[in-house]
C-alpha cells in the first residue's frame, strides 16, 4: 500500500477555486491508477475523478465536468485536483486514494489507500 498525505481544502465562496493536493509516500504511486472522492454530511462516499497511471485517461462524474480537472506530477509524486466555479454542494469531506479501477466510473480495488481527508465547504 501506499501512504498518502492530502493538503489544500478550506473555506471558499462559491464560484472561487481551491486546488487539493495528494503526496505519496512511495515512487510505486506512478503504478496507480488514483483519484479523488467526496462524501457529504448524509450522504454516501463518490468517485469525482480519477486519473489513469499513464496519465492518458480521466473519469469525471456528471456533476463536476467543465469544473474540476485531476491531474498528477510523476516527479512530485503527488495527485491534484483544481477545483473551479466551486458551489455549495460541492462541501464535503474529500479523500484522495490509489489503487483505483478507471472507466466508466471511478471505484477503488479493496487494497487502496486513502488519503486523511479534507473538508472542503463552499459558501452561497
Amino acid at each position: 500500500q501506499v501512504q498518502l498525505v492530502q493538503s489544500g481544502g478550506g473555506l471558499v465562496q462559491a464560484g472561487g477555486s481551491l486546488r487539493l493536493s495528494c503526496t505519496a509516500s512511495t515512487l510505486t504511486f506512478d503504478n496507480y491508477n488514483a483519484g479523488w472522492f467526496r462524501q457529504a454530511p448524509g450522504k454516501e462516499r463518490e468517485g469525482i475523478s480519477c486519473i489513469t497511471w499513464t496519465g492518458r485517461t480521466t473519469y469525471y462524474t456528471d456533476s463536476v465536468k467543465g469544473r474540476f480537472t485531476v491531474s498528477r506530477d510523476s516527479a512530485k509524486r503527488t495527485l491534484y485536483l483544481q477545483m473551479n466555479a466551486l458551489k455549495p454542494e460541492d462541501t464535503a469531506m474529500y479523500y484522495c486514494a490509489a489503487g483505483l479501477r478507471v472507466g466508466d466510473y471511478c471505484s477503488p480495488r479493496s487494497d487502496a489507500s486513502w488519503g486523511q481527508g479534507t473538508l472542503v465547504t463552499v459558501s452561497s
